[in-house]
């Protein structure tokens, strides 16, 4: 009589219960029995990853890109959420947006790439007289006679290096090379533009297939976050690039009243610089006022004052009101997370670690907290 297959006894469970090791219970090592096999798929696997790495190295400025456009993309969402709660079609909403973006980003470069240019050039052509009057100056002559003649030594280097033909020629090429990072900078703003226009038009469905990823049970817990975090990362960056605004406004108001010839320059250089949250402004501060204190003592005294007042209200009046609405963040992680970004990605990384930063804390609040405290 044949045993039937429900009740056939199991070699497997069989060799268990002797206390034979299953093919569970052997220890990897045992694939060394097979050394060509091992090695042959180890090799294979450290080639996948070798060409992974490389893959991502090379797409890595298409990856940045991405990334700039969809943060771009979440710091314009709030306003065409503002636009479609008070009666206008999404589409229309996004196409206002856009034109009001471009005619800002339009007239912001007619306004101050010429005053730019022309102050760069004056800057650069001005050096050679800059260090004459450096080393012609009593505080360098101060300097001079209480420690040595090293400091004159080293500024008359300078002064040979900066009036040396072969030199100008360097930096021309150098600034050949300047050009064309300038070209590339315009081409990949345009292809952040447009990706941007797509991921805002595409946002809604972004978020509904991002929540559809994830169990049922647990969908809306993701879809409630989502929207924070989305939210919070678009208030901040609004809010950043409307600080930053404020900051090179003010920043070219008073370089003007005081008379500093490099204002276009400096207020274009307190945009960028003030994107970096806390250490930003001081940055600026401090390099603004020395190039003025060269310039002039008196006025780079009333500039320092100025701008250390404009900081306080900066700090106690504008950014509560800006910044209302994104997740309050500690500030040493602020520091840290502006520190890690921008070591990795430079400006860019120090402007998108704070949200970055902030959703981590947001998930781990949420999430993680609560189930550590569900357990017993």
């Amino acid at each position: 009589m044949t045993m039937s297959r429900s009740t056939r006894p199991d070699p497997t469970a069989a060799g268990a219960e002797a206390g034979a090791p299953t093919s569970r219970d052997r220890p990897v090592w045992t694939g060394l029995s097979r050394p060509y096999a091992a090695g042959f798929f180890l090799t294979l696997g450290g080639l996948t990853a070798a060409l992974l790495a490389l893959a991502l190295s090379n797409l890595s400025t298409v990856l940045i890109y991405i990334a700039i456009a969809l943060f771009v993309a979440l710091a314009l969402d709030p306003l065409v959420r503002f636009l479609v709660r008070h009666g206008l079609s999404r589409a229309w909403s996004i196409v206002i947006v856009f034109g009001g973006l471009a005619l800002i980003l339009a007239g912001s470069l007619w306004l101050l790439i010429p005053p730019v240019v022309r102050q760069v050039e004056q800057f650069i052509g001005d050096i050679p007289a800059f260090v004459n009057d450096l080393i012609d100056s009593d505080a360098v002559r101060w300097v001079e006679a209480n420690f040595g003649d090293s400091l004159g030594d080293v500024l008359k280097e300078v002064q040979s290096f900066v009036t040396n033909p072969t030199n100008i020629a360097a930096i021309g090429g150098g600034l050949l090379q300047v050009g064309v990072s300038i070209g590339t900078f315009i081409s990949g703003a345009i292809i952040v533009l447009v990706l941007s226009l797509y991921f805002l038009a595409s946002l809604p469905r972004m978020k509904n297939s991002l929540v559809r990823l994830t169990p049922a049970r647990s969908r809306s817990t993701v879809a409630d976050m989502t929207g924070q975090i989305t939210d919070s990362v678009g208030g901040y960056l609004a809010g950043m690039v409307v600080l930053a605004l404020c900051n090179a406004v003010f920043a070219f108001i008073v370089l003007t009243i005081v008379q500093q010839p490099f204002a276009a320059l400096l207020a274009a250089l307190a945009f960028g610089i003030t994107l970096i949250p806390l250490v930003g402004s001081v940055l600026f501060w401090a390099t603004a006022t020395i190039f003025t204190l060269i310039v002039s003592p008196t006025a780079g005294l009333i500039f320092a004052i100025a701008y250390l007042v404009y900081m306080q209200l900066e700090a106690y009046l504008l950014t509560p009101r800006v910044m209302n609405r994104t997740i309050s963040i500690p500030g040493a992680l602020v520091v840290i997370g502006a520190l890690v970004g921008g070591t990795l990605l430079g400006l860019l990384g120090a402007l998108v670690a704070i949200p970055v930063t902030a959703s981590v804390l947001l998930i781990i609040k949420q999430i993680v907290i609560p189930r550590q405290d569900a357990k017993k």
